[in-house]
């Protein structure tokens, strides 16, 4: 009997991880191929390299930003399927894209998009984790993940073909058109959301609840953990920036920027769902719960090598630093929430997400802002500095590391 209902729980995790998948993958079709166009956009809608970097700062920091106030809600009303479907509506201002004709609107939109992202994450990890402690957390993030990225690279591809089929100088009025084919993705997606949210609605339910687990916010470990969050994502330079630097200085044309950024995401998932099975493999074989927390030396060894070429000239060269940025992406996104998975226990977790993911907004908007301005000063000299603040993360995870196994 009881084998028969763990059989069951295991075959329902694994249906609410791929429904999951599906969500985010429509949702990626939808954003990450907004994305992928949204710096040369920006740029044909008059705001330059400073411009386009506060703009993808803000709008990255006010997601994050807003998960600490959504994750603490959700967790003190239970109330994940609401926050998760209340988020994902907003994805609807994306093919409103097509309508803008400043960037001063366009940029209103993005942020729209982005503060939508943060009132959902903290409650959809949460219902993803309670999945994922049953198949294995790095699997189950993994899972996700790869069929997120598998979204985020088929939607810059179409995009791409989009571009590469018109015989003539592309426009803005091209990339609105482009802007207005999401829509398609954007209804499907919510009609996949509710028929799981109608089918699962207590995934709660799939993890046992551990009341002596302390909350992970009150050790050392969770501020070193974000103390290296925030040093190692600085470096993590992002593809408005990359877009542009790309059109401006006539390495790519149109429809191979968003192919690049498609790779990219390709890249993220395959690496996203092999680290996280690895993760787990760690963890089983050496009958620790926390060491595979090695494994996140990686993130800043990526982030440095991925900097070191992605700003050359020659395109054979932004390939292999492609390669590395889609590697730093797969490797935050699965490694990242299991970590945060393994410390925490279930009854704070959506704080414990949003407080992470204030940590992670704010290096990413530090980031992006240090990155279009020394852009415009010295490409070298931005190299050289972040490399630097990837050094320092390294240390902190050192002594991030003897925290966790002392």
């Amino acid at each position: 009997m009881e084998k028969t209902k763990s059989t069951g729980e295991m075959k329902k995790a694994y249906w609410i991880l791929f429904l999951f998948g599906m969500i985010s993958l429509l949702g990626d079709i939808s954003y990450e191929s907004a994305r992928s166009i949204n710096g040369p956009y920006l740029n044909l809608l008059k705001a330059n390299a400073i411009t386009i970097g506060w703009i993808i700062g803000i709008s990255e920091f006010l997601s994050y930003a807003v998960r600490l106030i959504s994750g603490y809600f959700s967790d003190q009303t239970k109330a994940h399927w609401f926050f998760t479907i209340l988020g994902y509506s907003t994805l609807v201002v994306i093919p409103l894209l097509s309508f803008s004709n400043t960037w001063e609107i366009a940029a209103i939109l993005i942020f729209i998009e982005r503060i939508g992202k943060g009132i959902r994450s903290p409650s959809k990890d949460t219902i993803i984790s309670f999945a994922a402690k049953k198949v294995g957390t790095g699997f189950g993030f993994g899972i996700s993940e790869f069929l997120d990225q598998f979204g985020a690279f088929l939607g810059p591809i179409l995009f791409a073909l989009f571009f590469y089929s018109q015989s003539k100088e592309i426009e803005i009025k091209d990339y609105q058109e482009a802007y207005r084919l999401l829509w398609i993705p954007y209804l499907i997606l919510m009609i996949v959301l509710f028929f799981t949210y109608l089918k699962f609605r207590e995934p709660e339910q799939l993890e046992k609840k551990d009341s002596s687990k302390e909350p992970l916010n009150i050790h050392k470990i969770f501020w070193l953990y974000n103390l290296f969050i925030f040093f190692t994502t600085i470096g993590s330079i992002n593809f408005g920036i990359i877009g542009y630097h790309l059109k401006v200085r006539e390495i790519a044309n149109d429809y191979q920027i968003p192919l690049l950024y498609a790779s990219a995401m390709l890249i993220d998932a395959i690496i996203g769902i092999g680290i996280g099975k690895y993760y787990d493999h760690i963890k089983i074989k050496t009958n620790k719960q926390n060491k595979g927390i090695i494994l996140l030396l990686l993130i800043p060894l990526c982030t440095s090598a991925s900097l070191s070429i992605l700003l050359v000239r020659n395109f054979y060269f932004i390939i292999l630093g492609i390669i590395f940025w889609g590697a730093v992406l797969g490797l935050h996104e699965t490694l990242m929430k299991a970590v945060i998975t393994d410390l925490s226990s279930i009854k704070s977790r959506a704080t414990i997400f949003g407080i992470f993911h204030v940590v992670y907004g704010l290096s990413l908007f530090v980031g992006s802002t240090m990155t279009g301005y020394l852009y415009e000063i010295s490409v070298l000299w931005l190299c050289i500095i972040m490399i630097g603040i990837e050094m320092i993360s390294i240390f902190v995870f050192f002594q991030l590391k003897n925290e966790v196994q002392s």
